[in-house]
């Protein structure tokens, strides 16, 4: 049995560098930040740009390019990741050393794993996609080659967040896609309400960031150490380093991958503890095994020194970190690892950490994993997966044990990474920056909203679900946070007459779905549900753009040219927007036909919450039942949409003249997004355990490994009740369906906006509860209320001590300067006066007659025999 084993992270060497794949974008944006004003101005290309219906060629160029080498060059890795074992798909890519305090080792580096390579596809794809799209929408825009400087530079950073190995690199990209979130909805910034609209997104995001960065603080210290009650910090395990037997299937059996007697503690130049021997089977000559050290990047790695005397004689170094699997003899070793450069490995400052014996078995691999205080998500893991040779999972106890302030330290660490996932992906109470959003052009809607930035705060906790799954708490108020939210969008869309303030409320609703999913543990389920909501979301967003760009012929202003009052019978004369837009529809809604991609991963989720064990407090069905509800009110808002854009009459007679289809440009990209949007479901999402086999689905399977290390259990229920629950689903959906084709339908009656508005509740939920207007009335009159009071502060206290210290330091002036005049100066004067006095009156001893000396003298001489004969008379 090995000292240490568990299921660490296998890691390959990426065949081409990951950090190329957000480099791409990155370039394109700097290119056309430098010349795309020049590109749009120049006739590069224009007669082709004008054929194709785009704008600059030129700028088109660069900005779609860079996102087409950035999708390719991410199928590359991700293929090579595929054709890897299940258990060893993570490919590493190091970039640079960032910064190295101490025992903390942060570098520029990237990993893709099946969950990052899914999400660096959709982003590459998706995006290019949205960048074609954009190159016909924004055709006539004059700041045309500004708004793809900002879409490049946007889908740089949502891969840095996505592809970062550490929360330091995700965190640059997390604080990247806000900037460019500002940028971009703020893109029209002459126009007041959408400069408002971007500085909304910013600061509400800013909350959700505080909380992010609290709860990064304290799972940093809470891996490494904890206060005892008399005020000492002491570590939990004082190595830094240890060998680890690592072991893909998360196994506990004889014969693992290494021996590690012991950890890696500090030692200025020694070994640090004895291993005891143990007999094992002889190995073949010229076995071989490997060794791998991604930690600490140009820490040299020996092997077999002794003490420090054969360290200080230079022996050959084995490797410089990072390396992944290097060929090592199999057989027992012992490692000595010096991290160089000022690096703290132990807690008395200590710089050489050795391991007295390490066992490679052949075809095995060894990894030197760090233990204690990280962020890089690789080593977080596998501290939680580490075990001892009795099984325990120690590290993961340890910081499982920890309080603050009274409550658990995992809890209040994710409940504050939560605040971080609420700020980025719009869940009540920070929603609500996302449906002022709308402000922006609609390709930024269907890049931010769909498919990038708002599935962020997914993505992280997906990312960290080890961390989630040890708080029930954590994770229950998650799952009714997003459950709240679902429903609380849904039924704010009911009575929405913006088009794409229905698809926004429509997006926080379904950001709601994916964190009910994350929260009761079905973490790939959310997973999928983000992948399809990026098809059918993006394809909703593309097709209300093409509405947009259509109804400009008759409606001018912008509001009107959104407001579906002003449409109806589209359909007829913009037919392949139409058909896509309901594609995207039945994906969204799964009626009136179901089998179409959202409802294989939305009924995936609720089927997850109905028998979760894993929320803690909050019950499982109460979770289920609100989902179901907003599942079946998404039915009734989306197609009420539908028909009251694409059906009925017309609005306005002009619009069967004026109204034509898009552009091959924008309708072809919504073609491709409602293919996706039909097939994506059943391929990823079916699975042989519907018609009696065993079989998972192939998306779960893909995943299975990333999330191999949440401990999470749900309730087991026959296949019949799962079919029963979907039924229901369905049945609910349609009902939604049928009621919105009754009211909104093709026959809708012509006052239906005014029957509308006598319903029960439509002027709360027309109004979105009020919550605009409550924050007015709170947080924006307490904030605006605290910077008068701040202000008074600052004219009254602190520049009435300015001013008073000023006033003193004038008097103090004054007095010094009287001083200096009347007594220092008159002093000063007084002797020059009197010696200049002096001099005048010794001047007239000055004769220049030999009698007049002759007296002086005789008279001294008087004047000292006189002194003399009185000294010796008295004295």
């Amino acid at each position: 049995m090995p000292d240490y084993f568990g299921q660490v992270t296998h890691v390959h060497t990426s065949l081409t560098p990951l950090w190329w794949i957000p480099l791409v974008p990155l370039l394109g944006a700097a290119a056309n930040a430098l010349f795309g004003r020049a590109l749009q101005r120049s006739a590069f290309g224009r007669g082709l740009s004008q054929r194709l219906h785009i704008g600059s060629f030129g700028v088109t160029l660069v900005a779609v390019g860079a996102m087409l080498v950035a999708f390719l060059l991410g199928l590359a890795s991700f293929l090579q990741l595929a054709a890897l074992e299940p258990g060893e798909r993570a490919l590493y890519s190091f970039a640079w050393q960032m910064v190295r305090i101490g025992s903390l080792d942060v570098n520029f580096a990237f990993v893709m794993d099946p969950l990052s390579g899914l999400l660096t596809l959709i982003i590459t794809g998706v995006g290019t996609l949205i960048h074609v799209y954009a190159a016909s929408y924004m055709e006539a825009e004059p700041a045309y080659w500004r708004f793809f400087t900002y879409l490049n530079l946007f889908v740089f950073a949502m891969l840095l967040l996505v592809l970062g190995d550490n929360l330091v690199v995700m965190f640059f990209g997390w604080e990247g896609v806000g900037l460019c979130s500002y940028l971009l909805i703020g893109f029209w910034y002459r126009d007041y309400e959408k400069a408002s609209a971007g500085m909304k997104a910013f600061v509400v995001n800013r909350v959700g960031d505080f909380g992010f960065l609290c709860g990064v603080a304290l799972l940093f210290w809470g891996l490494g150490a904890r206060w005892l009650d008399d005020g000492r910090y002491m570590s939990d395990y004082r190595a830094r380093f240890i060998a680890v037997a690592a072991d893909p299937q998360g196994g506990a059996a004889e014969g693992g991958a290494a021996v590690a007697q012991g950890g890696a503690a500090g030692a200025q130049g020694g070994a640090a503890g004895k291993g005891a021997g143990r007999r094992t089977a002889p190995l073949a000559a010229g076995a071989k095994g490997y060794l791998t050290f991604t930690g600490h990047p140009g820490a040299r790695v020996y092997l077999g020194v002794a003490d420090a005397a054969q360290l200080a004689s230079n022996p050959r170094v084995f490797g410089v970190a990072p390396f992944v699997r290097k060929e090592i003899d199999a057989g027992a070793h012992s490692v000595v690892i010096v991290p160089g450069d000022g690096a703290v490995i132990a807690g008395d400052g200590n710089e050489v950490a050795a391991i007295d014996r390490v066992r490679v078995e052949p075809g095995k691999e060894v990894v030197l994993a760090t233990v204690g205080s990280t962020v890089t998500f690789r080593e977080i893991h596998d501290q939680l997966a580490i075990k001892d040779a009795s099984g325990k999972a120690f590290l993961r106890d340890a910081l499982a044990s920890k309080t603050v302030w009274g409550a658990g330290l995992v809890t209040l660490a994710c409940l504050f990474l939560f605040v971080g996932a609420a700020g980025k992906s719009a869940q009540i109470p920070l929603h609500v920056w996302l449906p002022d959003a709308m402000a922006g052009p609609t390709p930024v809607s269907a890049l931010i909203h769909a498919a990038t930035m708002v599935t962020a705060g997914v993505y992280m906790i997906a990312r960290l679900s080890a961390l989630f799954a040890m708080s029930p708490t954590a994770s229950g108020i998650v799952a009714l946070i997003g459950a709240t939210t679902a429903l609380f969008a849904a039924t704010i869309g009911f009575f929405q007459h913006d088009l794409k303030k229905v698809l926004a409320y429509s997006t926080v609703s379904q950001l709601g779905f994916m964190f009910i999913g994350v929260g009761v543990g079905a973490y790939w389920a959310a997973v999928f549900h983000l992948l399809t909501h990026a098809f059918f979301k993006a394809c909703l967003f593309l097709g209300a753009g093409s509405v947009i760009h259509g109804m400009h012929a008759v409606e001018h202003g912008e509001a009107a040219a959104q407001d579906m009052r002003n449409m109806g019978g589209l359909r007829r004369v913009m037919p392949r927007t139409a058909r896509t837009y309901q594609v995207a529809c039945l994906a969204i809604t799964a009626a009136p036909i179901p089998f179409f991609a959202g409802f294989w991963s939305k009924d995936e989720i609720l089927w997850k919450a109905f028998g979760t064990g894993n929320t803690g407090p909050i019950p499982g069905l109460l979770v289920y039942l609100m989902g179901l509800a907003a599942a079946i009110g998404t039915s009734f808002y989306m197609w009420r949409s539908y028909y009251l854009t694409f059906e009925g009459p017309h609005a306005r007679k002009e619009i069967a003249k004026e109204v034509h289809e898009s552009p091959p440009a924008i309708t072809g990209v919504l073609a491709i997004l409602a293919f996706f949007s039909a097939v994506s479901g059943v391929a990823l999402g079916f699975s042989s355990h519907f018609v009696g086999g065993h079989g998972e689905p192939l998306l779960e399977a893909w995943l299975a490994p990333v999330f191999a290390r949440a401990d999470v259990s749900f309730e087991r229920h026959g296949l019949g009740l799962e079919l029963a629950l979907m039924a229901l689903s369905v049945a609910g959906a349609f009902a939604a369906y049928s009621a919105a084709r009754a009211r909104y339908g093709a026959r809708r009656a012509a006052s239906w906006a005014e029957d509308e508005r006598r319903l029960p509740g439509y002027r709360l939920l027309s109004n979105r509860y009020y919550v605009d207007e409550i924050y007015a009335a709170t947080v924006v009159r307490a904030v605006m209320a605290l910077r008068l009071f701040f202000a008074d502060i600052d004219r009254w206290i602190v520049d009435g001590i300015v001013n008073g210290v000023a006033v003193l330091a004038r008097a103090a002036a004054w007095v010094t300067g009287a001083i200096d005049r009347t007594l220092v100066d008159g002093v000063v004067n007084l002797v020059a006066e009197g010696t200049l006095s002096a001099g005048e009156r010794l001047r007239s001893l000055q004769t220049g007659r030999i009698q007049s000396y002759l007296y002086f003298l005789l008279g001294g001489v008087a004047l000292v025999s006189i002194v003399h004969y009185f000294r010796l008379f008295f004295w």
